[in-house]
């Protein structure tokens, strides 16, 4: 209970509006309204790539060369459009030729290849027939379905995708070994 008496006689003083000097404001006093600059991101932006340039020679000054070099970049950037809203784009499919693949790499990736071996080692656990016949050292399916990959024979198509919607179906026997 002192503890708490204590504290708050330290405050007392706080709550007298005489003994603060608590300020008034009029209604006469205008607002003033700032607006946003247009480009204050970039402006900012530009501001900093500005300095690390000239914190980067902190030996020594920026020469005139450097320094007219340094101010055509910062313009060049200035002038790039600023893309503001993206447009609807629908997905279309880029046709896709043997030996051409545009999308990722010619062979299959990593993950590529777990998924199929996956999946085709469910639907041979599940009881579909083999593409191949079963090898003497195959133990579980997942054997039988790397094998299968290895040699290319399992009806499938990969469908790869670009991050705007656009797509490519690839068919296994496309891909390098």
């Amino acid at each position: 209970m002192i503890r708490l008496y204590n504290v708050l006689r330290k405050f007392w003083y706080l709550s007298d509006a005489k003994k603060t000097g608590l300020l008034e404001v009029t209604e006469t006093e205008e607002v003033l309204e700032l607006e946003p600059e247009e480009n204050a991101g970039l402006n900012k932006a530009l501001d900093t790539y500005r300095k690390l340039i000239e914190k980067k020679d902190a030996v020594e000054p920026l020469t005139e060369k450097e320094q007219d070099v340094l101010e055509k970049k910062i313009k060049e950037i200035e002038e790039r459009e600023v893309v503001e809203k993206v447009e609807e784009h629908e997905p279309v499919e880029i046709p896709c030729e043997k030996g051409k693949i545009s999308i990722g790499p010619p062979t299959l990736t990593r993950f590529e290849k777990a998924r199929i071996m996956g999946a085709r080692a469910l639907q041979l656990s599940l009881g579909a027939p083999p593409f191949i016949p079963i090898p003497k050292t195959a133990r579980i399916s997942l054997d039988i379905s790397m094998e299968e990959l290895e040699q290319r024979v399992i009806p499938i198509t990969i469908r790869r995708v670009l991050p705007n919607g656009d797509y490519q179906n690839i068919p296994i026997d496309y891909f390098e070994k």
